[in-house]
């Protein structure tokens, strides 16, 4: 036993730690017997009063660039990555 420390605060301890021991015991045990899960995603229960959203976007839209325009762009990148 230490000499520093008074017995009643070795006692303190002891009895801190056998509280937090059971305090988990019990808290493992309440939420075994309640059979908490975790959460299932419902995909059933939809909103009647929102419209239905579309699942796709837009269509996507692409432009040929000219070899001038890539070379320009080219340069913009260039400077962007030097800082």
């Amino acid at each position: 036993m230490p000499e520093h420390v008074p017995t009643l605060q070795l006692i303190g301890v002891a009895v801190l730690a056998v509280a937090a021991v059971v305090w988990a015991v019990v808290l493992l045990r309440l939420l075994g017997r309640t059979g908490l899960q975790a959460p299932t995603r419902r995909t059933t229960a939809l909103l009647p009063a929102l419209p239905r959203q579309p699942r796709v976007g837009p269509p996507l839209e692409s432009v040929e660039l000219t070899p001038a325009e890539q070379d320009a762009f080219a340069g913009l990148v260039r400077q962007l990555a030097d800082g």
